[in-house]
């Protein structure tokens, strides 16, 4: 991210300030999305739309829209750890829940794709030059599909936080991002999940930039011990919600 120097010299009390001046003004009125339109978020300032969208003909976009079938995604592309050689370094989790519709109907069969950072928070990105390791034995991207139920499972790493440039020492909180298909590119959803507990949540805007705090809650996992297994992995679960009032709130993309 390439930003102004008047950005990148912004201290984190400036930007806390503002995060909490948007959130004493906002009349409680429920948000189900992120703010395109958030100053605290710098960059969001040049990439949010600000005019209307265009009609495309959706039979054209569907000619250049990934075609994939059951077949196409094998079951150990959700499994992150087994993808090299060696075990990557870091804590090793499990990550499952549910897709639903608004009235808590399983929606089967669909295409979940995570990409995360590594342990120490350092993306395989050639414009992720910060000084944290690379892991040659973790990617950080996979995918699988809904079962019968609606469930997902991904077994992973921990993401580490890590800096980004948005003001001078802006640390991102540990987050996996996700991405929901449905038969066409058209269909496409992208959210992030964060883990429970963070110090950092109160300083990041793009968490922030979820102004309703009930609508942000519901980006958050919980630590599921039932999930966690002895001397393995810890276990969070983390549903999806596509629509309704109580729908997990996701990026425009």
């Amino acid at each position: 991210m390439t930003l102004g120097s008047d950005a990148a010299e912004a201290t984190q009390a400036a930007i806390s300030e503002e995060i909490g001046a948007i959130a004493q003004a906002w009349d409680g009125v429920p948000e189900t999305q992120p703010r395109l339109d958030y100053p605290p978020y710098r960059s969001s300032l040049l990439r949010h739309p600000t005019k209307a969208p265009h009609q495309a003909d959706p039979e054209g976009v569907e000619l250049w829209a990934p075609v994939f079938g059951e077949r196409d995604v094998d079951p150990l592309e959700a499994d992150l750890t087994i993808q090299h050689r060696g075990d990557p370094l870091g804590e090793r989790i499990v990550v499952t829940g549910r897709v639903l519709d608004g009235d808590g109907r399983p929606v089967r069969g669909q295409l979940v794709e995570v990409w995360q950072a590594n342990a120490a928070g350092r993306y395989i990105h050639q414009r992720d030059q910060h000084p944290a390791p690379l892991d040659p034995n973790f990617t950080g991207s996979g995918r699988c599909l809904t079962d019968a139920v609606g469930v997902y499972r991904f077994t992973t790493i921990k993401p580490g936080p890590y800096p980004w440039r948005n003001h001078r020492n802006a640390w991102r909180p540990a987050h996996i991002h996700f991405s929901l298909f449905g038969t066409e590119l058209t269909q496409r959803l992208v959210t992030q999940m964060y883990f429970p507990g963070d110090p950092l949540f109160a300083l990041d805007p793009i968490l922030q930039s979820v102004v309703d705090p009930t609508a942000r809650e519901r980006l958050v996992a919980t630590y599921d011990h039932d999930l966690t297994k002895p001397e393995l992995l810890m276990g969070y679960r983390w549903d999806v919600v596509l629509t309704g009032p109580h729908r997990t709130p996701m990026e425009d993309v």
